[in-house]
């Protein structure tokens, strides 16, 4: 595992859309693994930037985006869709068809689970994960736990993400208790993985990174296992 350390946020954006855009221009056809949260804005905002400027085509890139809450439907502003279609679709050319978030509408969660884990495989896998790391230490919606779910699966949230990411909902909306996430073992089937972490508060979450010791309790630390894993950060979460 390699940890750059960035000055700021947006040097540290900068240098993960860098990654990123190399990445597609390299394989036009990448597959990458995309994350939501108030972490990546400034990536995608950078990626619709070099697309509007010409400098990179995403039009056969094939998406898979890490979880969604449920049940939530998609027009719902607060689903992982509407976030991905504001921050980053709308802005770009990659094809709607090409474009994969689980399904949080879905009557039966765990096959939606079956069959967007089966999507991944079909594509041949992810080619380059982005994540950004929970203040308790999950990726995706991997909760920390005795034991963690290697395939895409339904999981309850913990206490702390409720409380995190309670600040999205407004007083008379209803915050899903559910989320459908790639599982761990799933992600550590990319072959090149990107962690983001910014601020203060994921400090705690990173340092557990440099133990080098695998815990369930931190599910991020088993990317500690990956042949390929950058963790980009800024100065305040180190």
């Amino acid at each position: 595992m390699k940890k750059i350390v960035c000055d700021n946020y947006d040097a540290m954006c900068r240098l993960a859309a860098d990654r990123i855009l190399d990445a597609v221009r390299s394989n036009p056809r990448a597959v990458l693994g995309l994350a939501t949260g108030s972490t990546p804005i400034g990536v995608y905002e950078l990626l619709a930037e070099a697309y509007r400027a010409g400098t990179v085509d995403f039009s056969e890139v094939v998406t898979f985006n890490l979880d969604e809450y449920y049940p939530i439907s998609p027009d719902n502003r607060q689903s992982y869709w509407y976030y991905m279609q504001q921050n980053f679709f709308s802005k770009v050319n990659v094809r709607p068809e090409n474009i994969h978030i689980p399904d949080g509408s879905a009557a039966d969660a765990a096959l939606a689970c079956r069959a967007y884990e089966a999507a991944i495989e079909a594509a041949g896998g992810i080619d380059l994960q982005l994540l950004g790391i929970g203040q308790n230490g999950h990726i995706g919606f991997n909760e920390p736990g005795k034991e963690l779910y290697a395939a895409t699966h339904v999981t309850p949230l913990t206490e702390q993400t409720l409380r995190d990411n309670a600040r999205f909902f407004s007083a008379d909306e209803v915050m899903p208790t559910q989320a459908l996430t790639v599982g761990v073992g799933t992600i550590l089937k990319a072959k090149s993985i990107l962690l983001l972490a910014n601020g203060k508060n994921k400090k705690a979450a990173v340092a557990r990174l440099d133990d080098g010791m695998l815990d369930p309790a931190v599910p991020a630390t088993f990317l500690l296992g990956h042949r390929d894993v950058t963790v980009i950060c800024d100065r305040e979460a180190v």
